[in-house]
């Protein structure tokens, strides 16, 4: 012992007399003759402590207990040996008098084990006294900058403090904003399109613009504490205002950095998370991460707030992914029918099948809520392909109880083209199940047949040449090109709903187009369809224009197989279904006057 501290053979003077000079309550442990021992203390702790070095550390490797409460005493007894061992962290708070006939303060107490140089174990511990959190927080704040030189604590380009500072400091951080007596809010800053910029103009010059950035940051929010988080991201902790207030000061960085970039940048975006007692910084960091995620592609939004809402739908999705796999397995997704209507003879030609999941915990999902979810993380091949096994295994159920086995369509993505062998996968359910594949039909959305890869086109033609009817669906729905019929040959053609729920508007000028629609497809020979039929008006006017087939609520709401078994066996009357011999006979009418068309 000299001077009242241990000699370390692995730190230098200069070493040694910075960390005792530093404000911070720290003190450094290491093991000496098998046995942990104090070293040294700061300049900060025998402050907190109102106690003099030497007698300090005299205490700490000898007399520790002595100022500990009883209660406590067990406890980090027991966290610092296993501590030492490395068989767990240390971040505690217990209760110490500072004198022994004093009161007792609550102090929080971190550690972290480092090498030195050396290669020597160090444990550095940090103390708080939790009763003087205000006052002890600037204290520490202004301590911080006494780490902004080291590397490890800071970042080389822009010279903010960086991840590690970050997480050594967070509770003092916190516990700062905490008490400033207003809204203290974390903000997660992501620097839009830095990879394209570095692309386009050099990392040098990518590294100029994060610098640009701090700058702006520093004087649009002066005061905040702003920290360089990974890759292309900043963190900053300040008071937050009103949303108006922080959309013209995100406005005013954004237009700075435009002008300031020697080059295109769109600026910056964030998703903030407001903080309070109740919540951990780091859960905050994960929050505020997660509503910037969820601004997505939309470049009208510069920022979002983490909301409850926005956590339900987060966890709702967790737990979609990671159900579905069960909830095939288990046939949670069941398919339900709506029937589609041939409106020359008010019979049912066929069925589209619609997926609902029927969760043993959740209740009945429906597709608007998982079907978004799956298509993000491109796993609604599986959902298909699983709904035609469903249908083939219903069949002889359908047949059982005198049902007519009308064809049944099946909504497929464009996306699934592209993750898996379609035509195979389909080939070989249908192998399992030999029902017959004039009892399947694959729909296809216009917009996803417009914007089709050519592994797609490929399939889309292997499917037709398979036995398959091609349909399109939503026709109109935006973008519509009738050169879609002069690339691929489709049986049907569904208009989107929006035609009939606006038929009356702007004149009436969605009957004169689906009246050409109408037209056109006949005259190319392909029938048409009209979903969303709720009255009698709009059926009577699509009969009028000769459209094949309609569907909607007017006829026939989505049901399960179960369900409408259930009807049959209680009496319950439903609607008329084609028998095969009435569609093979229609079937015939309709290809010689096609053929007559196209003579003509």
């Amino acid at each position: 012992m000299e001077d009242g501290r241990c000699r370390m053979t692995s730190f230098s003077d200069e070493n040694i007399r910075f960390f005792e000079s530093l404000p911070l309550p720290l003190a450094l442990y290491q093991k000496i003759d098998g046995k942990i021992a104090c070293i040294l203390v700061s300049d900060g702790l025998c402050g907190m402590m109102k106690t003099e070095r030497g007698q300090l550390i005299d205490i700490l490797n000898n007399r520790l207990f002595e100022r500990v409460h009883p209660d406590d005493v067990g406890r980090i007894t027991r966290i610092v040996s296993e501590f030492s061992r490395r068989l767990c962290g240390y971040d505690v708070i217990y209760r110490s008098k500072y004198d022994p006939d004093g009161d007792y303060h609550y102090v929080h107490s971190t550690a972290k084990i480092f090498n030195t140089p050396d290669g020597t174990p160090i444990a550095l511990f940090v103390y708080s006294d939790v009763s003087e959190s205000e006052s002890q927080s600037r204290m520490l704040i202004e301590s911080y900058k006494m780490f902004q030189n080291d590397h490890f604590y800071s970042d080389p380009v822009t010279g903010l403090p960086n991840m590690n500072f970050l997480i050594e400091f967070k509770d003092d951080i916190y516990n700062k904003a905490l008490n400033s007596n207003k809204t203290p809010a974390l903000f997660y800053f992501d620097v839009n399109g830095l990879r394209f910029y570095n692309s386009q103009y050099g990392v040098a010059k990518g590294d100029d613009l994060m610098r640009l950035i701090t700058d702006i940051l520093k004087s649009e929010f002066a005061g905040a504490f702003i920290g360089r988080g990974a890759d292309d991201h900043f963190i900053m902790i300040t008071n937050f205002t009103d949303d108006d207030h922080f959309t013209l000061k995100l406005n005013s960085v954004n237009e700075k950095i435009k002008a300031g970039a020697i080059g295109n940048t769109p600026g910056i975006r964030t998703g903030i998370c407001l903080l309070d007692s109740g919540i951990k910084l780091t859960d905050a960091l994960d929050y505020a991460k997660h509503a910037l995620k969820k601004i997505g592609s939309d470049i009208n939004c510069t920022h979002l707030f983490y909301t409850q809402e926005l956590d339900d739908k987060y966890w709702e999705q967790r737990y979609i992914l990671e159900s579905f796999d069960t909830a095939l397995k288990e046939g949670w997704i069941k398919v339900y029918y709506q029937a589609i209507i041939r409106l020359k003879t008010g019979k049912a030609a066929a069925m589209e099948a619609l997926a609902r999941w029927v969760d043993p915990l959740r209740g009945t999902i429906m597709p608007a809520v998982f079907i978004p979810v799956l298509e993000k993380y491109h796993l609604l091949y599986k959902l298909d392909l699983y709904m035609v096994e469903q249908i083939c295994r219903e069949i002889p159920l359908r047949e059982k109880v005198g049902l007519p086995i009308i064809p049944v369509s099946v909504n497929f993505s464009a996306q699934d083209f592209d993750h898996a062998d379609i035509v195979g996968s389909l080939n070989e359910i249908f192998e399992r199940y030999p029902v017959g594949k004039r009892n399947i039909i694959i729909e296809i959305t216009e917009q996803d047949i417009a914007k089709a890869t050519d592994v797609f086109k490929q399939q889309l033609r292997d499917l037709r040449s398979s036995g398959f009817m091609v349909w399109i669906d939503d026709f109109g729905s935006g973008y519509s090109s009738l050169n879609i019929f002069s690339q691929y040959k489709v049986d049907l053609t569904k208009f989107d709903i929006d035609f009939l729920r606006n038929l009356d508007e702007n004149e009436g000028a969605n009957r004169h187009i689906m009246k050409a629609m109408v037209e056109v497809t006949k005259k190319l020979g392909i029938r048409s369809l009209a979903e969303g039929v709720e009255s009698e008006e709009q059926m009577e006017f699509l009969k009028s224009i000769g459209c094949d087939f309609a569907q909607g609520y007017y006829y026939f709401r989505p049901e399960s197989l179960g369900s409408i078994v259930f009807k049959i066996q209680n009496g319950s009357q439903i609607l008329p279904c084609e028998t095969p011999e009435e569609y093979s006979q229609i079937r015939k009418e309709y290809e010689e006057t096609y053929r007559k068309i196209i003579e003509y």
